[in-house]
């Protein structure tokens, strides 16, 4: 019988991936991942569900409750220094060069398909399985079923060699029938909700927590259309390109749109209303690339936020960049986003937007 060791979140995915998988006849093994220590971030008590304990070790309770039911055994292990070596930090130092960063990209190269594999190993693991909606068929990682949940784009920057050996039970699910599973086997974590935005930031207000590490300097906002002073920014590291909502800066009734930021000069640039070009472009520079392809395709698809639509896109390769184009324009192209590549169902890897330009120049303002 093979082994297969599943990280189990302490969510209705990985619990309901860990019954797929004893029905397929594997041997399953729970392995839950403690990455952030609560203490750690100046806060006495750190973060807190209503029920008053740390969410992390609520989860970790639910996932227990689920392995215990289904009769598998679960170990816990600690990779707080890993994570906080190679996603906390490259967090912090993103927002100082004034970039939007995806911790949750970076744990799955570092963490999930790297530390966590190699503690698999340890146990004995055939296989490792994740609650992912992916799917790897025939070599090629492919979008799950459920388009809304697909979650390739958060796994653009896991090596093909780390996808060896993987399985994603959920991926030709809808979520509904996840949902469906889990409550004909009374899971504790059936109708529990998703977990949403930064696990080491959890409920708490995403300000106050940066401000445990990173100082904020307040610092002009400027109409980059009229060069005016509009009011006064908290801190460049908490605003993002095509920002719109939670500015708090007054003066106007108009619609306010993050645009740009001078780092140099501590200028947070915005625009007023929505038909304007400042957050338009037609290409992008990317690096940090993982390509999961032998073949450089030079025209597919590409998706720039988690949430976005696939843009149609052509390919320049280059030595360690692609130079990605997108002539009909893309409005709010970031960078420190992931750009994402895909080929119909194919998710062909991806990388890191480093500059944003428009008719062949750099936005200055970027």
């Amino acid at each position: 019988m093979k082994k297969v060791v599943i990280g189990m979140s302490g969510g209705v995915d990985s619990s309901v991936a860990a019954i797929i998988l004893q029905k397929q006849g594997y041997e399953v093994i729970g392995l839950f991942m403690r990455n952030w220590d609560s203490l750690a971030d100046g806060e006495l008590n750190g973060p807190t569900t209503s029920s008053g304990i740390c969410p992390q070790e609520e989860d970790y309770e639910d996932a227990k409750k689920v392995c215990d039911k289904l009769g598998i055994p679960l170990y816990r292990k600690d990779f707080v220094k890993e994570y906080w070596d190679y996603v906390f930090t490259y967090f912090l130092d993103e927002l100082k060069k004034g970039r939007t960063p995806n911790p949750d990209i970076m744990c799955n190269k570092y963490i999930k398909f790297d530390q966590f594999a190699e503690e698999a190993r340890k146990l004995g693991a055939d296989f490792i399985a994740t609650g992912h909606y992916a799917r790897i068929e025939n070599g090629k990682l492919l979008r799950g079923v459920d388009s809304n949940k697909d979650q390739t784009y958060f796994l653009s920057q896991v090596s093909k060699k780390q996808l060896e050996n993987v399985l994603f039970p959920i991926g030709d699910m809808e979520k509904k029938e996840v949902r469906k599973i889990a409550e004909e086997y009374d899971l504790v974590t059936a109708k529990k909700k998703d977990s949403t935005g930064i696990c080491f930031i959890g409920e708490r207000n995403f300000r106050n927590f940066l401000k445990n590490y990173l100082p904020n300097q307040s610092g002009d906002v400027i109409n980059i259309e009229t060069g005016e002073k509009i009011g006064t920014h908290i801190g460049l590291m908490n605003y993002t390109i095509g920002q719109r909502k939670g500015l708090n800066i007054g003066g106007t009734k108009d619609k306010m749109f993050v645009v740009g930021k001078d780092l140099e000069k501590n200028i947070l640039y915005i625009c007023l209303g929505e038909d304007n070009d400042y957050l338009i472009s037609d290409s992008c520079v990317v690096d940090t690339l993982n390509y999961l392809k032998d073949e450089k395709y030079t025209e597919c698809t590409a998706k720039f936020r988690y949430r976005s639509k696939d843009v149609p896109v052509q390919l320049e390769w280059q030595d360690n960049e692609v130079i990605v184009k997108y002539p009909q324009g893309v409005k709010a192209v970031t960078p420190g986003q992931a750009c994402v590549f895909y080929k119909d169902e194919e998710c062909l890897g991806g990388g890191i937007i480093k500059e944003i330009r428009k008719n062949n120049k750099k936005l200055w303002y970027l």
